[in-house]
């Protein structure tokens, strides 16, 4: 089936839900006029990493962001998934990725597993319990937030599930540029490993602490980039057949391949042994 996907590399402004919710709305409608299929949003882009506006102002069980962003899939008939967003629940706050199908249905929601310590999440966080496993109508995907990235073994127990594998990877962030190569080497790295499509959306601008790269991506099972954002505030599209990842993935058998009962390092190695 043939994709289209817009990435809204935006700026966010800091503790501003409502000024962040108008920009979606707006750059949703053009990319929805442009095509697309699915929009995808950047990571905590109601309030950016504004831990004092969260702390004061919860959006509990994130029912603001949830009745927005269904509203907004339903009116404009396109499938979201709608970045992350503080999620408030009982006093904890999760930064939770959220999915909304064409028709404003709720999809799926993804607490961030990994928090980032440099950014001190774990101060005001909590991390998530669950997979990022789900489907569309263009098939089955996973999704991730940031810092997930750099656990391989996170994104590679999505392509175990027994039941379905995942032909895309959508990961959601607010990446510095001061590590912003990294961003491109893991996502082609997770990319290949996995046999999988990487849609990348990543935010641009600065909040008082960091400067954010932009530089989003979408890139193909097989490590090749469809495209790719620079450092400003733009609508990245990209086309692809999703059915590509079968012929992929029985050209070259990575998955059954595989040795897990290898992968225990030091249970069973003989060699410190006298």
């Amino acid at each position: 089936m043939l994709l289209k996907t817009a990435l809204i590399q935006m700026d966010v402004a800091f503790g501003d839900p409502e000024k962040n919710k108008e920009v979606v709305e707006k750059r949703t409608e053009e990319a929805v006029e442009a095509g697309a299929d699915v929009v995808v949003l950047p990571e905590m882009w109601t309030t950016g990493y504004d831990f004092n506006y969260i702390a004061s102002s919860p959006d509990e069980e994130a029912s603001a962001a949830v009745t927005f962003l269904s509203e907004l899939a339903r009116k404009l008939r396109v499938n979201l998934v709608a970045g992350s967003v503080p999620k408030t629940t009982s006093g904890e706050t999760t930064n939770t990725l959220l999915v909304f199908n064409r028709h404003g249905a709720f999809v799926k929601e993804y607490s961030k597993a990994h928090l980032f310590r440099l950014m001190e999440e774990e101060k005001h966080l909590v991390e998530g319990h669950e997979g990022g496993l789900f489907k569309l109508e263009h098939g089955y995907a996973a999704g991730f937030i940031c810092y997930d990235i750099r656990f391989p073994e996170w994104m590679k127990t999505h392509m175990l599930h027994p039941a379905y594998t995942p032909d895309i990877f959508y990961v959601v962030a607010e990446w510095p540029e001061q590590r912003i190569e990294q961003w491109r080497a893991l996502l082609i790295a997770r990319a290949i490993e996995n046999q999988a499509f990487v849609v990348a959306c990543n935010r641009v601008g600065s909040d008082p602490n960091n400067t954010f790269g932009g530089r989003s991506l979408v890139i193909d099972p097989i490590g090749n980039v469809l495209a790719e954002g620079g450092t400003r505030e733009e609508i990245l599209y990209a086309s692809f057949e999703t059915g590509d990842t079968k012929d992929i993935r029985h050209g070259m058998t990575v998955m059954e391949d595989r040795r897990p009962d290898l992968y225990r390092l030091g249970t069973e190695d003989s060699s410190d042994k006298a």
